[in-house]
């Protein structure tokens, strides 16, 4: 017996609409469902019923029967960080365009939580997932139930994925730097364990060693997770007595934690304290001085990914393909020559 033949109690049924429009159910059904000759008096009739009742299409019942849905499963790390939060408004706005509706999940940056989400999408059937990786268990398991995978930001798997140019735009911000006659760069960073960092630190350090200064270990520091981390990590990085003149944020909460530490300790940027980021925020332009900054369009991120997900149901045997965005570069007044 079919999970329609159980209707919710209370719930308008695809039979009432069929009695109501004067059809039969399967004509109702195909109407709304768009599959199928209808003529399009009926299927208009149909539809007046449908929302003249209140009538909402079973979604799993339909999923069962297609074997998927017209959904996509989008996985982040952080809605707090505006650019998860900006990079899932772009994957949404993709789908709905495309007549998907998007199922969403903040894993916390939790791999066990981002592979429970990844479990809960292959048992919703959705179409396809796009997700931002913190490890590889969730891609792995998702292309063992062979559910088209996206990767985005960061890539763990030989799927389809959208990055940016890290590695590129880390060179040309730290050349800035370098450029102005700093040479004592510290760089805050979360991780180099995912291709993000990695890039990241490699862009870094590729324009110090091309301006033939060496890369000092002291100054590349794990900074955490969250601002908070950042700011008693670089707080400790900046009252040293051969302190940086210079610091490389490799994201915006790092950033921030970075500009609160500077503030607490008394020191002025960019008088005492060149400061740049990687991702910009809404805050940076909003201070004083405004903070120079890589800038990537997380939205745009997600819109291309979605596209990436639909190219990929379109033609499930093709090759995985790669596509890098460019990133952009807000020059403010967070940087200066050193003082020393």
């Amino acid at each position: 017996m079919g999970a329609s033949e159980h209707p919710i109690p209370g719930r308008v049924t695809i039979k009432e609409v069929a009695e109501r429009a004067g059809v039969s159910r399967s004509t109702a059904s195909r109407a709304l469902a768009g599959t199928g000759y209808v003529a399009e008096p009926v299927r208009q009739r149909v539809r007046k019923a449908a929302d003249d009742l209140g009538y909402v299409v079973d979604a799993t019942a339909r999923s069962l029967k297609q074997r998927s849905s017209r959904v996509i499963g989008v996985i982040v790390s952080d809605l707090r960080n505006a650019f998860y939060a900006d990079l899932a408004f772009g994957a949404g706005e993709r789908a709905r365009r495309a007549g998907y509706t998007m199922l969403l999940v903040d894993d916390g940056g939790s791999p066990e939580d981002e592979l429970e989400a990844a479990r809960a999408f292959v048992a919703s059937r959705v179409a396809g997932v796009v997700l931002t990786p913190v490890a590889g268990d969730a891609v792995a398991f998702l292309q063992r139930q062979r559910v088209p995978v996206v990767e985005v930001d960061r890539v763990f798997g030989s799927t389809d994925a959208v990055v940016i140019d890290n590695r590129h735009a880390a060179r040309t911000t730290t050349e800035h730097l370098l450029s102005l006659g700093h040479r004592r760069i510290a760089l805050a960073i979360d991780e180099t364990d995912w291709t993000t960092g990695q890039e990241r630190r490699a862009g870094f350090a590729d324009a110090l060693n091309a301006a033939g200064v060496a890369v000092d270990p002291s100054l590349v520091v794990a900074a955490g997770w969250d601002a908070e981390a950042a700011q008693r990590v670089a707080t400790k990085l900046l009252s040293a007595d051969d302190r940086p003149t210079a610091v490389f944020a490799a994201n915006n909460l790092l950033a921030e934690g970075v500009w609160r530490a500077a503030t607490r300790l008394g020191l002025t940027i960019p008088d005492d304290l060149s400061l740049v980021a990687f991702d910009d925020a809404p805050w940076m332009s909003m201070v004083t001085p405004g903070v120079t900054a890589v800038t990537q369009d997380a939205a745009e991120l997600g819109r291309t990914a979605v596209d990436q997900l639909l190219a990929r149901l379109a033609a499930p045997e093709a090759a995985p393909k790669t596509v890098t965005l460019s990133a952009g570069f807000a020059r403010r007044d967070s940087t200066a020559r050193p003082a020393h």
